[in-house]
């Protein structure tokens, strides 16, 4: 009889599933790019669709074939820069060497901030600078999510060094700032979001573990066994019932499928739980984490790939 062979169930990588701290989560790390440029941008899920493309991958099964695909929409209103972010290098990693603001009360009371630098002063502290960010307000108020208090994000700034970084991010301050900054049609983004929440669930629907046979115990969908006897306790790799969902993901490599305005859009009177898409929107491939309405980031491809893949759209459905 062949030995029983079962692999372990739910991946140790998502450890430890538990709730994320904050819809606008962190983005750590920041892709090298040469152009001064955005490396970045925030939006909100819009949802669904269907396209077809032509397929020109001559390793594809399908070149030279139509092929239907899902994509996502994500709405993203124009970005208001209020400030440089500037970073130096320390032996415990990079830390904040301070946030230089525009003079406007009024956007610094939207952003939170209290203690901001003028930018005269950043010239004061250039030579220590390691890396530059801008920081940015999102504008929900121009949506139909209802939502009225503004997301600040941090965001990447690309150059060949750092006075080119130092002078773009300067150039910005103070201005709203479109999605064409940051990408175009074909780019590899990452998306970062947080996951649609589920609350508390059991082993089954957490893990996906074998419903069990009521025979020996009279109960179906619990744990059958809790591990070795020895180490004498509960390795933290067992399945046990918790939080699932609501989880910082991120996606690596999608495409970004089409970027345009909401009037390129077949909306029919709004999106489903979304309402109608009124700015720009960017359309990727695939599904992303989250539910309609929530902060998405992007962010230009840390695991850069060979190059642009721009796919030739010859048909959009109407958004769900």
């Amino acid at each position: 009889m062949p030995k029983a062979h079962s692999p372990r169930k739910g991946s140790l990588a998502f450890r430890p599933r538990m709730r994320a701290r904050r819809i606008n989560c962190r983005v750590r790390n920041w892709p090298g790019y040469s152009k001064p440029s955005l490396l970045g941008f925030a939006g909100y899920k819009a949802g669904m669709l269907h396209f077809i493309y032509n397929e020109d991958l001559a390793v594809s099964p399908n070149k030279g074939k139509e092929v239907a695909m899902a994509g996502t929409l994500i709405e993203v209103p124009p970005m208001l820069v209020f400030g440089v972010r500037v970073l130096k290098k320390t032996p415990y990693g990079l830390k904040i060497l301070g946030d230089y603001c525009v003079k406007d009360a009024a956007i610094l009371k939207k952003a939170g901030v209290r203690d901001a630098k003028p930018i005269d002063e950043l010239d004061k502290v250039k030579g220590e600078v390691a890396e530059v960010r801008v920081l940015a307000l999102t504008n929900p108020a121009l949506t139909t999510i209802g939502k009225k208090t503004h997301d600040c994000v941090e965001i990447g700034v690309g150059g060949d060094n750092i006075e080119k970084q130092v002078e773009y991010a300067k150039g910005l301050l103070g201005k709203e700032v479109e999605v064409d900054e940051a990408f175009s049609k074909g780019d590899y983004v990452d998306i970062i979001g947080v996951t649609k929440g589920k609350g508390w669930q059991g082993v089954i629907k957490r893990f996906g573990i074998a419903i069990q046979r009521p025979k020996a115990t009279n109960k179906r969908r619990h744990l059958g066994n809790l591990g070795s006897w020895h180490p004498p306790f509960v390795e933290y790799s067992i399945a046990q019932a918790g939080q699932m969902g609501y989880h910082k993901r991120t996606i690596l490599n999608n495409v970004i499928v089409d970027i345009g305005p909401a009037d390129k859009l077949k909306q029919n009177g709004g999106l489903l739980h979304y309402g109608v898409v009124k700015n720009k929107y960017v359309l990727v491939k695939g599904s992303i984490p989250g539910t309609k309405k929530r902060l998405i980031k992007l962010r230009r491809a840390l695991r850069k790939p060979a190059a642009k893949r721009e796919l030739k759209v010859t048909f959009m459905s109407k958004a769900m």
